[in-house]
């Protein structure tokens, strides 16, 4: 399996992961009578599972981007915007002007 697709799967892996710890949190701590509603309700197993699958496509990428994002080289150059050139000259062009 290439590096790519198996970073990708755990990163995946992990963001869904992520996904689930934070569902437990939101039913654990019964946020806005969460808990209450998933336990009262005919459909709430299946509202947990929408609450964790949505949340980890978006976990999951977060995840992935971060990963991808970090594995950049630190450049050794000039940080926090400063130039790279010391500074600048101004470029003259030449225009000829025609009557009319």
């Amino acid at each position: 399996m290439p590096k790519l697709i198996r970073l990708y799967i755990t990163q995946v892996i992990i963001g869904f992961a992520i996904a689930g710890a934070f569902v437990g949190g939101l039913l654990a701590l019964n946020v806005a009578h969460l808990w209450d509603l998933v336990r009262n309700s005919d459909a709430g197993i299946f509202a947990v599972f929408l609450l964790w699958f949505m949340n980890g496509i978006v976990f999951a990428g977060v995840q992935f981007a971060w990963k991808i994002m970090s594995m950049a080289e630190k450049p050794g150059g000039p940080r926090r915007g400063s130039p790279v050139v010391e500074h600048f000259e101004p470029a003259y062009v030449r225009q000829e002007a025609t009557r009319r």
